[in-house]
C-alpha cells in the first residue's frame, strides 16, 4: 500500500504500536497489582473474622432461650448427641455467642457484607452450631467446596490429624476461607465478590480511559513532531524541484543548523551554491570560448574571401596564406588550451610520476626565457637551491615558463625578476617576483580564472587568457597550491609549493 511506503506513516506507526505495548504493560500491571493487592485485603479481613469467631466460640455462652439470637445462637438437639454413642462424638458441642463489640464485623443488612456458620462433624453429617442471617441459601455447593467436606465427613477426631486444617473456597461470587478447629468444629468465613468485581472493572474502565486519552494524545503529539522532524524534507524537495526547473538561486531554509537535517540542508546549501558558480563558470566559459574561436575563424574568412574577390600576384597569396597560417595555430592553441583543462577538470591527464631534479627544470625554464628577458630589458636574478621532487617535469616546466614569461611581459623597462627556489617545511618553495605594475587588488581572486582579461592582469598561453589557469590545475594535479600578492606600481609575486 502507498500508506505504507510513506516515512511519515511508517514513523507515526512505529510509535503508536511502541506507545500501544508501553501502556498495555502499565495498564495491565497496575491493574494486577490493584486486584492483587484487594484480594490480600479481603483475605485478611476473612482470616481476621474467623480469628474473632474462634475466640469468641469458646467463651462460656450467655443465658437466653431456646429460640437462639440473631446470628443463629441454640443450643443443639439432645438426640444429636447421645450419651451411648461413640466416644468422640458423646461431648456436646459448645454454645456460640458473638460479642456486641465485634457484631459490626457482620452486618446482617448487607447482602454484601460478611456471613460466618459454624458447625461441627457428625460421622457423615453436620450440626450447625451458629450463622448468619446473610449466610447464602441453599448453601454454596461446587465440586471443590463439596470434595472439601468429603474430606471433612472423614475428619480424624482422636487423632486430629489433617494435611490442610484451612482452605480458602472461591466459587461463583463468593469466597470462603474455611478453618478446621482442634476442638474438631468447622468455621466458614464468606463474602460476595460482586462489589469487588464492581470495583475492580471501574479500575479497569479508568485505567482503559486514562490509557485511550494519553494513546490520542500521543498520536496527535506524534503526528506533530514527526510532521515537524520531516518539514525539512519537503523543503528539500521543493527546492531541488525548483533547481532542476532552472533557478539555481534557490536555497534550503535550514534555520535548525543543529539538527541532522538541518545540517543536511546546510551542506546541500553549499553544494547548490557550488553548482550555481559552476554553471555561471561554464556558461561564461563557453561566452568566452566562442568569442576567443570567433577571431581566428574571422580572420582566415576574410582572407580567402579577400584572396577569391580578386586576382593576386604570388605574393599577395602569400601574404594571404601566411595571415591564415597565423590565425589557425592560434586557433589550434587555443583548441589544445581548452582540451587541456577539460582534461584536468575530468581528471583524466596522465601526469608522470618520477623523481627528478626541480631545480634544474627552473634553470633551464630561467635560461629558455632569458633572450625575451634581454629584449624587453628585464633582468632575471636566480637563487636555486637543489631541490629534488616527484612529479611530471614537462607539466612543472610548464608552469614556472607561464610564471616567468608573464613576469616578463607585464614588467617595468629595466626591471627585474627574482626567482627563488628553497625547501620550507617539508615542501619546494618557488618564488618568482616582478617589479611590474601589479594587479588590481578586486582582480587578484579572478587571476586563475579561464579567459579573464584585464589591463594589469597576468594571462599566458599566447594572450588568450587560460595560461594561468592551467599553471593552476597543473599545480593542483600535483597535490600544490598556488598563490598571487600584487600591489599596484610594485609588483607581483607568485608563489608555487610542491610536495617533495
Amino acid at each position: 500500500m502507498k500508506l505504507f511506503k510513506s516515512i511519515k506513516w511508517r514513523l507515526q506507526l512505529w510509535y503508536g504500536l511502541i506507545l500501544v505495548v508501553v501502556l498495555a504493560g502499565f495498564g495491565g500491571t497496575a491493574y494486577q497489582l490493584e486486584r492483587s493487592r484487594q484480594f490480600r485485603h479481603l483475605d485478611d479481613e476473612l482470616h481476621q473474622r474467623i480469628g474473632i469467631l474462634a475466640n469468641n466460640l469458646h467463651r462460656p455462652p450467655p443465658r437466653q432461650g431456646n429460640g437462639g439470637d440473631q446470628f443463629g445462637n441454640r443450643p443443639p438437639p439432645q438426640d444429636q448427641f447421645p450419651d451411648d454413642g461413640p466416644p468422640q462424638f458423646q461431648r456436646r458441642p459448645p454454645a456460640f455467642h458473638l460479642a456486641t463489640e465485634n457484631a459490626h464485623l457482620f452486618d446482617t443488612n448487607d447482602v454484601n457484607g460478611f456471613f460466618f456458620r459454624i458447625r461441627r462433624a457428625i460421622e457423615n453429617d453436620t450440626v450447625i452450631i451458629a450463622q448468619s442471617e446473610n449466610f447464602p441459601q441453599p448453601a454454596p455447593a461446587g465440586p471443590e467446596y463439596d470434595h472439601y467436606f468429603t474430606e471433612l465427613n472423614h475428619y480424624d477426631l482422636p487423632t486430629r490429624k489433617k494435611p490442610n486444617p484451612q482452605k480458602t473456597i472461591q466459587f461463583g461470587d463468593l469466597q470462603m476461607v474455611v478453618e478446621i478447629l482442634p476442638s474438631s468444629e468447622v468455621i466458614e468465613v464468606g463474602c460476595s465478590l460482586k462489589l469487588l468485581h464492581t470495583e475492580l472493572r471501574n479500575t479497569a474502565l479508568h485505567l482503559a480511559g486514562v490509557g485511550g486519552l494519553i494513546l490520542f494524545v500521543g498520536f496527535v503529539g506524534g503526528w506533530w513532531f514527526v510532521g515537524r522532524s520531516l518539514k525539512p524534507i519537503s523543503e528539500i524537495s521543493a527546492t531541488a524541484a525548483k533547481i532542476s526547473a532552472g533557478d539555481l538561486s534557490q536555497r534550503i531554509n535550514s534555520a535548525e543548523t543543529e539538527s541532522e537535517l538541518g545540517q543536511l540542508a546546510a551542506v546541500l546549501n553549499s553544494t547548490f551554491a557550488r553548482l550555481e558558480t559552476a554553471f555561471a563558470q561554464q556558461k561564461q566559459f563557453a561566452s568566452d570560448a566562442a568569442h576567443e574561436l570567433r577571431t581566428p575563424v574571422t580572420v582566415i574568412l576574410t582572407q580567402a574571401q579577400m584572396a577569391l574577390g580578386r586576382e593576386r600576384d604570388a605574393a599577395g597569396y602569400k601574404q594571404t596564406v601566411e595571415a591564415c597560417q597565423r590565425a589557425a595555430q592560434r586557433m589550434r592553441k587555443l583548441i589544445e588550451s581548452l582540451l587541456a583543462l577539460a582534461r584536468f577538470d575530468a581528471g583524466q591527464e596522465v601526469l608522470k610520476r618520477l623523481r627528478f631534479d626541480f631545480s634544474q627544470t627552473v634553470a633551464d625554464c630561467t635560461e629558455l626565457v632569458q633572450p625575451l628577458a634581454e629584449e624587453r630589458g628585464v633582468k632575471i636574478i636566480s637563487e636555486i637551491l637543489p631541490q629534488v621532487i616527484t612529479g611530471d617535469s614537462e607539466r612543472l616546466a610548464q608552469v614556472v615558463t607561464n610564471l616567468l614569461t608573464n613576469a616578463i611581459q607585464y614588467n617595468k623597462p629595466e626591471g627585474e625578476v627574482r626567482v627563488k627556489l628553497e625547501a620550507v617545511g617539508g615542501l619546494a618553495v618557488l618564488t618568482i617576483a616582478d617589479t611590474g605594475q601589479g594587479i588590481a587588488a578586486e582582480n587578484l581572486p579572478r587571476v586563475f580564472g579561464r579567459f579573464f582579461r584585464a589591463d594589469q592582469s597576468r594571462t599566458g598561453a599566447g594572450n588568450s587568457g587560460l595560461g594561468l589557469a592551467i599553471t593552476k590545475a597543473i599545480v593542483e594535479a600535483h597535490g600544490g597550491t598556488i598563490e598571487v600578492a600584487s600591489e599596484e606600481n610594485a609588483g607581483t609575486t607568485f608563489t608555487v609549493r610542491l610536495p617533495v
